[in-house]
């Protein structure tokens, strides 16, 4: 009984028997058509045969008289072969039979047109049978009645009937079975869906939808749920590793800061040591400050969309800009900056975020370089190419280092954050930027690759 109600509550199956429906209507329309021409046409043969006849018979009358006539119906009876259909009787005034094969005059009338549609007995099988026969009046007053036996008609009638019956009969049984067979399968295949979500809602962020290998669209559903599941997990797991490195590394800034302001709480020393540590405290609240303006900067870039903000930005410009700021810094390690290919690049996009991103990269290339080395930067048409002389960064390691607080460097002695390449990663989505790293051994190469359809032609440059 609950399976039956399933079945009945199943949209599936449901659906299945509106379209059955929809099915056995069609064919029914169909079989009717079919019935309709085919007693059309038997009709309208009969009749045509009917006139044949009937032109015979005048022509002889015409030429030999009521005598020819008579002749001549029983010529045709005589040449007539078991089932032929073909009906001829004369009469007299009184509808009394003289020559035919019919034993009396039909009881109804014919129309206007002299054509009459009546019952025929046929002795041999006691069955009874529709005939269609034209009636004339011959000088004399005699009666002419020339028709056909329509069985034919009555047969295939009845046929098409006897078809239009079992046919829906058989489709309704089939389109029943077949809608158990497809709820079946459907139902399962949802089933597993749905015992597959129930796990992963429980807990259990590691179970997957299986899939059959069909490729049908139950298949394509759980590929595209498993990896909708994996980014999921991806994401929980960036999550909790942000905020383990979070916490690590705010531990000791604040530990620091608590330190500073316990000690100037204290007052121990001149009034200019404890202004001292009132500095560092600000400058280690500064640097608390700046990491999370740039994980709050990250977000929105990543959850906004910017492009109604778009405007078109000339590359080469914005490079000699980031070079002619980051040179001071770079001649504090004797290290050169090399710029090569200025073409004029012209991208749509927000001139401030492509800034940011293209100095942190000139950034890191400084700070991991080697003092008295050359870093090169190299603009082309559909690409920038940023080079330094540093350690480069292990291949495995070349997805991972996007990642919010995420730092080759496993100790973290050296400075920084994490974030820098977070948040070039995050401005390059926005601008539909690949990006590509290349060890060069030494140094790492990093690829900007815009896309065609940011490229954009000169124009005016809004600032």
């Amino acid at each position: 009984m609950e399976d039956l109600k399933r079945l009945l509550s199943s949209s599936t199956f449901r659906l299945t028997l509106v379209y059955m429906a929809l099915f056995m209507v069609s064919v029914v329309v169909l079989l009717v058509f079919i019935y309709w021409s085919t007693a059309a046409s038997i009709e309208r043969q009969a009749d045509e045969t009917i006139e044949a006849e009937i032109r015979g018979l005048a022509e002889r009358y015409d030429s030999d008289g009521l005598s020819g006539l008579s002749a001549q119906i029983g010529e045709r009876l005589r040449r007539q072969q078991p089932g032929d259909a073909s009906i001829y009787l004369l009469a007299n005034s009184r509808f009394s039979p003289l020559v035919g094969n019919l034993s009396g005059w039909p009881s109804r009338k014919a129309d206007d047109s002299g054509w009459i549609d009546f019952r025929l007995g046929d002795d041999s099988s006691g069955k009874v049978h529709m005939a269609r026969a034209r009636v004339f009046r011959v000088r004399g007053n005699f009666h002419l009645l020339v028709g056909r036996n329509m069985s034919e008609l009555a047969k295939t009638r009845q046929t098409i009937t006897h078809a239009l019956i079992w046919g829906s009969l058989i489709m309704f049984g089939l389109a029943l079975l077949g809608s158990v067979m497809m709820n079946r399968s459907v139902t399962g295949r949802i089933d597993t869906i749905n015992r597959a979500s129930k796990e992963i809602m429980s807990g259990n962020l590691a179970r997957r939808i299986p899939s059959r290998g069909s490729g049908d669209e139950f298949d394509q559903l759980s590929e595209n749920l498993n990896h909708m599941l994996d980014q999921i997990e991806l994401l929980m797991d960036g999550v909790r590793r942000v905020s383990d490195n979070i916490a690590h590394d705010l531990r000791t800034p604040l530990s620091r800061l608590r330190q500073r302001l316990e000690t100037a709480r204290e007052g121990n020393g001149n009034e200019e040591s404890r202004m001292d540590l009132l500095d560092l405290a600000l400058q280690e609240a500064d640097g608390m400050l700046k990491t999370f303006n740039a994980l709050l900067r990250i977000a929105r870039i990543e959850s906004e969309t910017l492009q109604s903000t778009f405007t078109k930005v000339e590359l080469a410009g914005l490079l000699r800009d980031v070079v002619e700021l980051y040179e001071p810094v770079a001649e504090q390690k004797s290290q050169t900056i090399e710029v090569a290919g200025e073409t004029l690049v012209w991208i749509s996009g927000d001139r401030d975020l492509l800034f940011q991103a293209v100095a942190n990269l000139f950034d890191n290339a400084i700070k991991y370089s080697p003092a008295s080395s050359a870093i090169r930067a190299e603009l082309g048409t559909t690409r920038l190419e940023l080079c330094d002389s540093g350690p480069g960064i292990d291949e495995a390691e070349h997805d991972k280092v996007f990642q919010r607080f995420y730092r080759t460097d496993a100790s973290r002695s050296t400075s920084g954050s994490g974030l820098g390449l977070s948040l070039v990663k995050a401005v390059a989505a926005l601008h539909k930027i690949d990006i590509e790293l290349t060890n060069m051994e030494p140094g790492l190469c990093v690829t900007l690759v815009f896309d065609k359809l940011m490229i954009t032609k000169p124009g005016r440059q809004n600032n």
